[in-house]
């Protein structure tokens, strides 16, 4: 009988993992949130009245207006936080695509679509797919900001809503990156559960285990 030893390889830090969990939260109550405000009339989008009566989102656009800027100052402080963390600590390095990324995505995604049986060589934490998923999550979230303040104060910020195509080019703008996000929870959430509990424990509890 071979014994295998055990290995507990540190993965993430606690203020990554904690900046990761509030982050998921506060974006789910603004996709909610956002949902009620762009559903709240046809005067956005016309929905099915089954649908709208099924799930209540219709006519509560001050309900929808109120969680959302609420929780804006805490998704735009805890996003602060995290990239703050991520340029100090130099973590950045672990997810900022570099010149080899764009070629090495193809083979990760001819993998993970049963494509291609062997699977890439992952240098470091994490692939070339999750360095453009995990960067274009940050860029999101700095676009979300801006176009949702453009949004919030048309007036005031007029120059910030010009330069972002006007008042409604803002509005599709902001939309197009809350369908971005809802698609971005999808994909990870499969990922994650395809990865397994040994990949989902890292970011728990900040470790990995391996058999050496």
């Amino acid at each position: 009988m071979n014994d295998k030893s055990i290995i507990i390889r540190e993965k993430h830090s606690r203020l990554l993992r904690y900046s990761h969990w509030i982050n998921f939260s506060l974006l789910s109550i603004m996709v909610w949130s956002g949902i009620l405000i762009y559903w709240a009339n046809d005067a956005y989008i016309k929905i099915p009245n089954s649908i709208a009566e099924t799930f209540s989102i219709r006519f509560r656009l001050a309900e929808g207006m109120g969680w959302h800027f609420f929780i804006m100052w805490a998704f735009l402080f805890n996003g602060l936080i995290y990239v703050n963390y991520m340029i100090i600590s130099g973590e950045w390095r672990t997810i900022a695509p570099n010149r080899k990324t764009f070629y090495e995505v193809i083979p990760v995604i001819l993998h993970e679509l049963k494509i291609k049986k062997s699977g890439p060589v992952t240098i470091g934490k994490f692939n070339a797919a999750q360095r453009l998923a995990y960067t274009g999550a940050i860029l999101m979230g700095l676009g979300s900001v801006l176009t949702g303040i453009a949004i919030y104060k048309p007036v005031t910020l007029g120059w910030l809503t010009n330069l972002l195509g006007g008042y409604k080019a803002a509005r599709f703008e902001h939309f197009l990156l809350m369908i971005g996000f809802f698609l971005f929870f999808i994909v990870h959430i499969i990922q994650v559960a395809r990865a397994g509990w040994n990949n989902f424990r890292a970011m728990l509890a900040g470790y990995e285990i391996e058999k050496d």
